[in-house]
């Protein structure tokens, strides 16, 4: 049990809690009642505003919707007030534009093309709304006023600011092909950036509105009027150049770069002015550089006239493809895509078929000259040909997208050229075989025949042109006519194709034949000399001037493609001659042979038989020596080593003999006037041998 005490305590606790705990009742009630207050007053005051919204709402609306429909009133008719202004400025185009399209677009062609896209657009907009309108036929003509002004204005600009290209310029850029950074510096600008651009824009117009292709006629007329021009210039200034001072540059204008020439010499075509050179030397002097007593005539029409109208095609060929290059430039910037490969077609066709045409010109004179058998003019074609098929890849590239006809000109003058080439060389080849033996043709004095100098020196200049002579010979299937076999991999399925050893075999066999044939025709002519002293020397001295310049010229080397053994040959050959040659002094030698003179013993009285045999002897040596010495000075053979060998080797024959005879019957009492037998010492016998094949001694 819990003591009395304590459990006093704990109700006294127990009162005292409850007590509180009643307070805090009281509290809440009190909060509460508050609180339910304060939520009646709230209500009320939201009914209330409510009910204001609603009164505030009921007056506003009808205002907002009035507003509203005020201010769409108002956009609608400040849109309409705007297409009034729209549609009374369609009205107003013609007066507005008039003055301007009257005065045309010179020096002010961004305003006038503005008139036109506002009279385009009234157009437009007549045709459209009111088609029957008056107004609609006066902008119509307006616009085609305004159109045929524009075309006048490209016209115009095209035909005062495109000018031809000076001959220097052409010179400077075909000369900078090489030079990279010449090449950069060396653009052409055939219009200015200010007229470019106004050409280009009228150009778009024409097409995009005004519908019209006629400009690209006029656009490709005075271009190609241009282009023409220009080439003929230059084709001028080699003629007035040659015919002064011989140098291809005209004086440049002083402080002005793109009319400064570089100082680059012009490259010669190839080597006609070498082969000319070279007959005039022959043709006058010996291979030693003396006086040979020839009478070569050098090949025909071979002069500086031809020379320079060689250089100048060859310069216009050039000139045409890098022209034509920087025309194609010019074009794509000003011509719509789609019209540029024909524009550029026609443009180019005038320059094209003058080039083409003066080349078929040269072709001509080719073939009548063969016809005359004045081979010589294939020289002309070689150097022209080798040129053309060296720029045939920059002419296709040039060419791309032209019609066809344009592309087959340049293949189809090569082919005529390598046609007229291969007839002239076989032709030449049967001339040299055929040649008729004409006695009064031949040299007097047994020196190199005229044929024999124009045959080495045409053989000559195929070393400069190999490629080309080779093209020509397998443009006509030549190899079947040398029998030469034909490797697989040296050609393909076209007859022109082959490479440069089939070409050299091609060549080396041609020049072999031609060579043969020059060997029977010189042994043909050689029987017209009754002397056969005289013959072997001519064909002594046209066999060793064969092998001479054969070696000289490198052409020995071209020979041994397809001969390996030619100049051993030749060297048998001349040799055979000078063996042939020395035959001719046993007339005179043999009358101091020991062969049937009288053997005597010292101090024994000769007996009449044999002092008259010994006189006889003397005699017979004294007249054949004075004789062959009188007939041999006047030959020639104008070699300076082979005359020199002939020479000492009829020397020393002669001077043994004559020497060892007068050594044993000098002192010998054969007469009783000794100097009337013997009237020469045997230096005196050297000397005249000596002077032998001089005409001047």
């Amino acid at each position: 049990m819990i003591p009395p005490q304590e459990a006093s305590v704990r109700r006294r606790e127990i009162e005292d809690k409850l007590k509180q705990e009643e307070e805090t009742l009281s509290f809440i009630r009190d909060s509460l009642e508050k609180s339910d207050q304060l939520t009646k007053n709230m209500v009320s005051i939201l009914s209330s505003f409510e009910s204001r919204l609603m009164k505030l709402e009921n007056s506003i609306i009808p205002v907002h919707k009035q507003t509203e429909n005020l201010q769409r009133l108002q956009e609608n008719v400040e849109k309409t007030l705007s297409c009034l202004d729209h549609v009374i400025s369609y009205y107003h185009v013609a007066s507005d534009t008039e003055k301007i399209i009257r005065e045309g677009p010179t020096g002010r062609l961004e305003e006038y093309l503005g008139c036109m896209a506002k009279i385009q657009k009234a157009v437009e907009y007549f045709q459209d709304n009111n088609p029957d309108s008056p107004e609609l036929n006066r902008v119509k003509f307006l616009f085609e006023r305004g159109k045929e002004s524009l075309e006048s204005e490209f016209r115009s600009l095209m035909t005062r600011h495109s000018k031809v290209v000076s001959p220097v310029l052409i010179l400077d850029l075909i000369g900078g092909e090489d030079d990279m950074e010449a090449q950069d510096d060396m653009t052409l600008e055939h219009l200015s950036e200010s007229v470019l651009h106004d050409v280009i824009r009228i150009s778009r117009w024409l097409v995009e509105y005004g519908r019209n292709q006629d400009f690209m006629n006029v656009y490709y007329q005075i271009r190609s009027s241009q282009l023409d021009r220009s080439i003929k210039g230059l084709k001028e200034h080699f003629r007035k150049s040659s015919s002064s001072s011989g140098v291809p540059y005209s004086p440049a204008i002083p402080n002005k770069r793109k009319d400064t020439p570089t100082k680059k010499p012009v490259k010669r075509p190839g080597t006609i002015r070498k082969a000319q050179n070279l007959l005039k030397q022959y043709s006058q002097h010996g291979l030693d550089g003396k006086k040979g007593g020839s009478n070569l005539i050098p090949l025909e029409g071979r002069d500086d006239m031809l020379d320079m109208e060689i250089d100048a095609y060859i310069h216009c060929v050039s000139a045409f493809v890098k022209l034509a290059q920087s025309e194609y430039q010019l074009l794509t910037d000003i011509i719509p895509e789609h019209h540029q490969k024909k524009t550029f077609d026609s443009l180019i066709q005038d320059a094209l078929d003058g080039l083409m045409m003066e080349g078929e010109n040269i072709v001509s004179v080719a073939r009548k000259a063969i016809i005359r058998h004045d081979y010589s003019a294939v020289l002309t074609v070689f150097p022209i040909l080798r040129h053309l098929k060296q720029t045939k890849p920059e002419f296709d590239q040039v060419l791309q997208g032209t019609a066809a006809s344009t592309k087959n000109k340049l293949p189809g003058l090569i082919t005529s050229m390598e046609t007229t080439g291969a007839k002239a060389l076989e032709d030449f080849a049967d001339n040299i075989k055929n040649d008729p033996d004409k006695e009064y043709n031949m040299p007097k004095d047994g020196t190199v025949h005229e044929l024999t100098s124009n045959a080495i020196l045409f053989l000559q200049q195929l070393l400069d042109f190999q490629e080309t002579a080779g093209a020509m010979l397998a443009s006509q299937v030549l190899g079947d006519t040398y029998n030469i076999p034909l490797d697989p991999r040296e050609t393909s399925s076209s007859a022109t194709s082959y490479n440069s050893e089939f070409s050299k075999r091609l060549l080396s066999t041609y020049i072999c034949k031609v060579l043969g044939n020059l060997q029977l025709n010189l042994l043909s002519k050689s029987k017209v000399y009754e002397d056969p002293a005289l013959r072997a020397i001519f064909l002594h001295n046209n066999y060793n001037y064969i092998l001479k310049s054969l070696e000289k010229s490198e052409l020995i080397h071209l020979v041994a493609v397809t001969q390996k053994t030619a100049e051993r040959s030749y060297r048998e050959h001349i040799e055979q001659q000078i063996q042939t040659y020395q035959r001719s002094w046993l007339k005179v030698t043999e009358y101091i042979s020991e062969k049937n003179l009288p053997i005597f013993q010292p101090g024994v009285k000769l007996r009449d038989k044999e002092r008259q045999m010994i006189k006889e002897r003397f005699k017979g040596f004294n007249d054949g020596l004075e004789e062959l010495c009188k007939i041999q000075k006047a030959w020639a053979i104008p070699d300076t080593e082979q005359r020199d060998k002939i020479r000492q080797a009829q020397k020393t024959i002669v001077k043994e003999n004559y020497g060892a005879f007068l050594h044993r019957y000098a002192s010998v009492p054969f007469t009783k006037n000794p100097e009337k037998y013997i009237k020469y010492r045997v230096e005196q016998v050297a000397d005249m041998i000596e002077r032998l094949f001089d005409t001047s001694a």
